[in-house]
């Protein structure tokens, strides 16, 4: 997982016990390296103790914070003591930076309370948080309002803030790539290109004639072209799988990559069903399935708000996210259900090495060897968090619903790659899902970080979101 980088802001305030910044600082110091956060901070050569309370001292950490713009992807404020609100405040409106801001407080031992030893950041916070809130300055808070450095009770809420940064600065600048038109028969999957440009995503296209054009014009033994048959074969089975079919596989592996590297795109949409079937004679499904394995997230059908959602759990959790159809009821179970797609999903969740086969429907109407590419497996039993962006067109704005569930143990006989999961009062999101006209793709990841994600869709992007809690 990519270390993040943090601008450390240590509250004083005069006439309290500035000597409890020392310890403070030094304890904050270590435990961010523990759990690998880069820190950019003043010294105790520039202030007192290297804390900031005085609007000389917010001029220094603003400039050092400024300097270091480009690499900051969120700032810390810690108070050891009271610490002067508006010092703080200043510091951070004077160093320009928009990031996510976690504001920490160190706890009172009751054995020290006396003038000297006593904090006093229990009350401190919320005059920091009160003035924050005046300069328009979105943060974050710790689980616990006071809460000790070394706990596992905060280390969790610096792995929370760490996805909160990522989403953040990974939402600045996105670059969905769809190859292909929407599927006739998918209006479900329309999206608006300018609310996406609004929030900072571009869309660029390919079409599908030019990526079959290109496609045809390489050779089988193209180095590029050699060099992608044998990654598809050593990712997935498919010694049944006909040469013909891997060598157009593989040529068409080599133009996706190489339009993705071209455009340097984060995620992709593709136009899978069913003119590639038709006039290609391959599914895309295991191309798509070794980007998302790569941290390329690619979606189906063109679903450029589903290739979102997958980037977005991609940058909470630091692992590969998948799209799923929410697809059949499990039996009479009401908080279960079955999801389903034939299969671009990364390999690394699947239980086993994904087996490439055909589509059933499709290879009865079209002939197998222009049938191939589906891969079969089964999602391995895992938490996971849920998501869904949607482009809200109507009102001009984004959308989205997030939650946790689990994959279970449970196995089904089907086709192609498949997941049983567990979410608590799935009957309600799924009328939720329903009544507010989202689509029938979501996008997991096999991590819990649906609090990291409100948090920073709502936050800090300021998204309406649905969170499905029990």
């Amino acid at each position: 997982m990519h270390s993040i980088t943090v601008g450390v802001i240590v509250g004083n305030r005069g006439g309290f016990p500035a000597h409890l910044c020392a310890d403070a600082r030094a304890t904050m110091l270590r435990v961010l390296q523990q759990e690998n956060i880069n820190v950019i901070t003043l010294d105790p050569q520039e202030t007192h103790f290297g804390a900031v309370e005085t609007l000389d001292d917010a001029i220094k950490c603003g400039d050092l914070f400024k300097r270091h713009a480009t690499e900051i992807d969120g700032i810390i404020v810690t108070l050891p003591n009271f610490g002067d609100e508006k010092a703080i405040a200043n510091a951070i409106r004077f160093s320009g930076l928009k990031v996510p801001i976690l504001v920490h407080a160190f706890p009172d031992d009751m054995s020290k309370l006396s003038f000297t030893e006593r904090r006093d950041s229990f009350c401190g916070k919320i005059s920091v948080c009160n003035n924050l809130e005046q300069y328009n300055l979105p943060f974050t808070l710790t689980h616990m309002h006071t809460v000790n450095p070394e706990s596992e009770s905060f280390c969790e809420d610096l792995r929370h803030f760490a996805a909160v940064c990522r989403i953040v600065k990974g939402m600045r600048q996105v670059r969905i790539g769809v190859l292909g038109a929407r599927p006739a028969a998918f209006n479900t999957v329309r999206f608006s290109e300018k609310i996406l440009e609004h929030i900072g995503v571009s869309v660029e296209t390919l079409d599908l004639s030019e990526a079959f054009g290109q496609a045809n014009r390489l050779s089988d033994d193209d180095p590029a072209v050699v060099a992608k048959r044998q990654a598809i074969v050593e990712y997935a089975e498919t010694s049944h799988v006909p040469s013909s079919v891997l060598n157009r596989m593989a040529r068409f592996g080599v133009v996706m990559d190489r339009w993705v590297a071209e455009n340097k795109l984060n995620a992709t949409a593709v136009q899978c069903w069913t003119a590639l079937e038709e006039y290609f004679g391959v599914f895309p499904c295991p191309l798509m399935s070794m980007l998302s394995n790569q941290m390329l997230p690619s979606a189906c059908e063109t679903d450029a708000n589903g290739a979102l959602s997958m980037y977005v759990l991609q940058l909470a959790s630091g692992q590969p996210a998948m799209l799923l159809d929410w697809n059949n009821n499990y039996a009479e179970e009401p908080d279960k259900a079955v999801v389903f797609h034939c299969s671009n999903l990364p390999a690394c969740v699947m239980e086993q090495r994904p087996w490439m086969s055909c589509h059933p429907g499709l290879a009865e109407r079209l002939g197998e060897e222009n049938a191939y590419g589906q891969l079969y497996g089964k999602i391995k039993a895992a938490p996971f968090t849920f998501l869904r962006i949607s482009t809200d067109d109507l009102n001009g704005s984004i959308a989205a619903y997030v939650g946790e569930g689990e994959f279970t143990q449970q196995t089904l006989d089907t086709y192609g790659t498949y997941g049983v999961v567990h979410i608590s009062d799935l009957q309600d999101l799924l009328h939720f899902i329903c009544k507010n006209r989202f689509e029938h793709h979501f996008a997991a990841t096999q991590a819990r970080v649906a609090d990291a994600v409100h948090e920073a869709l709502t936050t800090y992007l300021g998204w309406d979101v649905y969170y499905h809690t029990a």
